[in-house]
């Protein structure tokens, strides 16, 4: 079975593919999208046909911008520092992300990553998808205090995002 190559789109943050079919883009001009103290992101996948089984992009954190709320989810994840550093916060301890480190995340490990350092810190994000997945965000101290915690524990995304601006699209941090 062949598949077609995806059709792209232009848009005011960059270009997406259109549908499912292979691609090619490059960072500088793939479409971003950005939230006040949460960094710029981008997803390989087309917003009209997300992939049901993995979720995979980059995300880039200014020092002091978490990418999310601390949590542990039922599905695995990993996470690979590209650029800059950044601390990761797991199972309620602190460890210091610097260039190539491989957070490798097996099902509800409880952790959320920072931007640190002196400047961006660019992250390979991969996660599998499962239409049962459950999520976990505990109320946890050291994430706390960097703003990247929920104050009551809640298994909603819902709850733990509420008063969080909307997305808005943004254009590549990278030239």
């Amino acid at each position: 079975m062949s598949r077609e190559e995806a059709r792209i789109e232009e848009t005011d943050a960059g270009k997406v593919p259109a549908d499912d079919g292979w691609f090619i883009l490059n960072l500088s001009e793939i479409a971003w999208d950005t939230v006040p103290g949460g960094g710029t992101w981008c997803t390989f996948e087309s917003p009209n046909a997300r992939s049901p089984v993995l979720g995979i992009g980059v995300h880039v954190l200014e020092p002091g911008e978490p990418n999310g709320m601390y949590h542990g989810e039922s599905n695995q994840e990993g996470f690979l520092v590209l650029s800059g550093e950044c601390l990761l916060i797991v199972e309620g301890q602190e460890r210091r992300m610097r260039q190539w480190d491989y957070f490798h995340c097996p099902p509800f490990t409880e952790h959320i990553t920072i931007g640190a350092g002196d400047g961006p810190c660019a992250i390979l994000m991969v996660g599998l998808r499962s239409p049962d997945e459950k999520i976990n965000y505990p109320a946890e101290p050291a994430a706390q205090k960097y703003g990247a915690a929920v104050q009551k524990a809640t298994h909603s995304p819902k709850e733990a995002y509420a008063g969080r601006p909307p997305f808005s699209p943004a254009r590549s941090p990278f030239p």
